[in-house]
């Protein structure tokens, strides 16, 4: 069973605060399913942000899995801003968590997967 998004992103941030960042909760979306964006501002000008990957059977001890939006490399923080912007427009029911890192470190461990393109 999945966790609710509002437990989900309360734990996660206390598990970022016990391993010496800081998060907070810049947006509360749906309580039970909101989607959840993670945007990892490396106090720099840059952020990276990472966002549910889409539903995969890759481990079902697993209860969400994340993609990096943008690829490994930070982009400024006004376009990640502007298209979290973009998500809120689309869908007004997502949450999205603010970690402040200057390693850029996102937390999520084993649940961030690399999604390659399928070969035809």
């Amino acid at each position: 069973m999945r966790l609710h998004s509002q437990i989900w992103v309360a734990a996660f941030i206390r598990q970022v605060q016990a391993q010496g960042s800081q998060a907070m909760l810049t947006r509360r979306g749906e309580t039970m399913a909101g989607a959840i964006y993670i945007k990892v501002n490396m106090l720099d000008g840059n952020a990276l942000l990472y966002s549910p990957a889409p539903a995969l059977d890759l481990n079902e001890t697993i209860d969400r899995v994340w993609m990096s939006e943008f690829g490994d490399a930070p982009r400024p923080e006004p376009e990640i801003d502007l298209f979290l912007k973009g998500q809120v427009q689309f869908d007004a029911d997502i949450f999205i968590v603010e970690v402040e890192d200057k390693e850029g470190r996102h937390f999520l461990g084993e649940q961030l997967v690399s999604l390659e393109p399928k070969q035809i």
